[in-house]
């Protein structure tokens, strides 16, 4: 199972531990590797990135992030997770399920998913779907504090 942290990162799968925002490249690809095979990516303005696949889901991680045009803090360590499911099981749950505050967000109608996240989501996430049902979700470190 995936557990969705919204402000501390990713329960992994097993005994793989926690991808936590703020680690590095190394001991995040560490702890993911435990689970799966480990893929260099690419995201904009993110120093790294990487992917794995998992029981029908892909991880994207990416960290060490930097905004040129000042609209966003830059974020060190590990600064965004996503999950997305395959495009031809949208139906029914996930063989890993992924969950928030106890609910599995996959395989069943966005609708009734919605419904059982009443409390709202946090400002950090984000989910995505085709209408019916949800296909990813995607958080990232919250605003690191200024101090005066």
């Amino acid at each position: 199972m995936f557990e969705l942290l919204p402000e501390v990162g990713l329960r992994l799968p097993g005994r793989a531990g926690t991808l936590r925002f703020g680690m590095d490249e190394r001991t995040a690809q560490w702890a993911v590797a435990t689970v799966a095979d480990v893929r260099d990516g690419w995201v904009c303005g993110a120093r790294w990135a990487f992917s794995t696949q998992y029981q029908g889901l892909t991880l994207d991680a990416y960290g060490d992030t930097t905004d040129r045009h000042g609209r966003h803090q830059d974020a060190p360590g590990l600064a965004g997770i996503a999950l997305t499911r395959g495009p031809f099981t949208r139906t029914g749950p996930s063989a890993c399920p992924v969950v928030l505050r106890g609910i599995d967000l996959f395989g069943y109608p966005a609708a009734e998913v919605a419904d059982a996240l009443s409390e709202g989501l946090p400002p950090t996430l984000r989910l995505s779907g085709d209408g019916l049902y949800l296909t990813g979700v995607s958080f990232h470190a919250g605003p690191i504090p200024v101090e005066n």
